[in-house]
């Protein structure tokens, strides 16, 4: 939820914000209008009932300043029904309003905006016209596109053979290299409440993209039926300290998590429908981090390395980019995107978005910290970066590393968690 005092900070979005901001800011006024008319009106109350107490309460002076009291406590009781309706309003509103864009966030109007940071390797050359991976999938049996279709529907893919165990070995790859980096290992529910993806910006903004639960009730059920599937680790490791107060010296806290993931959104209609690029349930090692606000720009940086660091250790080329104010996601203040080659598809897509959100997930997930002992809680800062996305990886292996006869060299990094595999062949 962003500090109403950055109000203005997020103009800088463009587009619709300005009315969005605009309406929050005519409410808020309203608002304080009438919370300053129930002050008067609570000094006047407290006045007549002194003035009461003085009063013969035979007398005709009381009766009338006892009518004057019932009069204004009524006009409270209204305005107080008044201001809470407002209020609910009021908040309503402000969880609708983006994150505020960090002062280093580039402007611009859409992603063709981003500038690119760095890049990293070389774009492999090939002797032959590269395939895309659904192609090559296909092909060595390993991607089966009409059975996730048969069993689920659209978006839903069954990976057999190498795919299934690039998957298991990519898992355990990047948990092993984060944890040797200082992040904690997480292994948590893939099924969330409705406060926790409130608390991390998915909800209310984007209901519509979630898998909703229908669960029986009752004691030998579960107990909340307003339960979804979640859409990222993101939701489960920060809501770790949903309601907490961290004490001085216990910040920063790094944590990763394998998880599936499920949305019901996955992209505009007709882009990158095709092969693993946007599925409905993907898999994904998520990092995310706890810090103080003069740490976690710093923070930043070195999230975005961690993320890079597994790239790098398969060989992927890839760049990275910084997102423009018109690309950022809704809860983020600052991101950087990593964006791997496709050869296949002769161009870059993300694998992995590193963003800080600062205070924006922590006002409304009530997490805080004590800068000093006894000293008044604040918002925390947090982080969160893809570590990385598990399908898009295998589609870049895929991709980078085909052969011309079909096959898939499997990066030496990997190779001693698929059981020594060095190339994946069609039946093999």
């Amino acid at each position: 939820m962003l500090d109403p005092a950055r109000m203005d900070d997020v103009l800088r979005r463009g587009g619709d914000v300005a009315t969005l901001v605009g309406s929050w800011k005519s409410l808020d006024a309203q608002r304080r209008k009438l919370q300053g008319e129930l002050d008067g009106l609570r000094q006047q109350r407290n006045a007549a009932n002194e003035k009461m107490k003085s009063l013969d309460k035979k007398g005709a002076e009381f009766a009338a300043a006892r009518d004057e009291m019932k009069a204004i406590a009524t006009r409270i009781k209204e305005g107080e029904a008044e201001q809470t309706a407002l209020e609910a309003e009021t908040e309503k509103l402000l969880m609708s309003i983006p994150n505020a864009p960090h002062s280093s966030v580039p402007v611009g109007t859409s992603e063709a905006d981003n500038p690119v940071l760095h890049t990293w390797g070389e774009k492999p050359t090939f002797s032959f016209a590269p395939k895309p991976h659904w192609e090559l999938g296909t092909s060595l049996g390993i991607l089966d596109f009409e059975s996730g279709a048969k069993i689920t529907g659209a978006r839903f893919t069954v990976l057999r053979g190498a795919a299934s165990k690039l998957t298991r070995g990519l898992i355990s790859y990047m948990i092993d290299l984060h944890v040797q980096h200082g992040y904690d290992e997480i292994w948590p529910p893939a099924i969330v409440r409705r406060a926790s993806l409130r608390g991390t910006g998915q909800l209310p903004k984007f209901e519509a993209d979630l898998f909703k639960l229908e669960l029986p009730v009752g004691p030998d059920h579960v107990a909340d039926n307003d339960l979804f599937l979640s859409p990222t680790a993101e939701v489960q490791l920060t809501n770790l300290y949903a309601d907490h107060i961290f004490e001085p010296g216990e910040l920063p806290r790094r944590y990763t998590a394998y998880t599936p993931c499920f949305r019901a959104e996955a992209g505009a209609a007709g882009k990158d429908t095709r092969g693993l690029i946007r599925q409905h349930q993907f898999d994904k090692v998520e990092l995310v981090k706890f810090t103080t606000p003069e740490a976690s720009y710093g923070e930043l940086e070195a999230l975005r390395q961690d993320a890079e660091r597994v790239l790098q250790g398969l060989g992927l080329h890839y760049r990275v980019v910084t997102l423009c104010t018109a690309d950022i996601s809704f809860t983020s203040a600052k991101t950087y995107d990593l964006e791997v080659w496709l050869p296949g598809q002769d161009a870059y897509r993300e694998i992995s978005s590193c963003s800080n959100f600062e205070e924006f997930q922590a006002r409304r997930a009530k997490i805080r910290y004590r800068p000093e002992a006894g000293a008044k809680p604040r918002p925390v800062h947090t982080l969160n970066g893809s570590g990385i996305a598990i399908g898009r990886t295998i589609v870049a292996i895929m991709e980078q590393y085909q052969q011309a006869d079909g096959s898939i060299v499997v990066p030496a990094a990997l190779r001693p968690y698929v059981g020594g595999l060095e190339r994946i062949t069609a039946g093999g």
